[in-house]
């Protein structure tokens, strides 16, 4: 079962880029790790100082061990050291999965056995 870990760290707008850059290699050893689909920092261009967070991890497994491995703390203390205001992340659990884009290539909401409501 996939987890997949999404949210919003802030910054002080004047630090966010250093502290983006400080973090490239925790985020490389991160991407190392077993079971690490991705591990993404991003920059919100629309809200000073914010950074929007993606991972997303095979299992839970894999991202008990990440919260317990060096990438995880050394990313926490770096990320620290650039004054931080706050942070609001969410795990998920997904049990299932499916293309947005259907073979016509057209997107869609709703699942292959699910009827749209009229």
């Amino acid at each position: 079962m996939t987890i997949i870990i999404a949210g919003t760290v802030d910054f002080p707008p004047e630090v966010r880029e250093e502290a983006l850059q400080a973090g490239i290699p925790h985020v490389e050893a991160a991407r190392a790790e077993k079971g690490c689909i991705h591990y993404v920092w991003s920059p919100d261009y629309l809200t000073p100082g914010r950074i929007y967070v993606y991972e997303e991890w095979a299992t839970q497994e894999d991202l008990a061990a990440h919260l317990v491995a060096p990438p995880y703390f050394n990313m926490r203390d770096t990320l620290a050291g650039f004054g931080l205001l706050g942070a609001e992340t969410t795990k998920y659990r997904i049990d299932r999965a499916e293309p947005v884009y259907d073979e016509t290539m057209t997107a869609t909401a709703y699942f292959t056995d699910e009827t749209p409501p009229s």
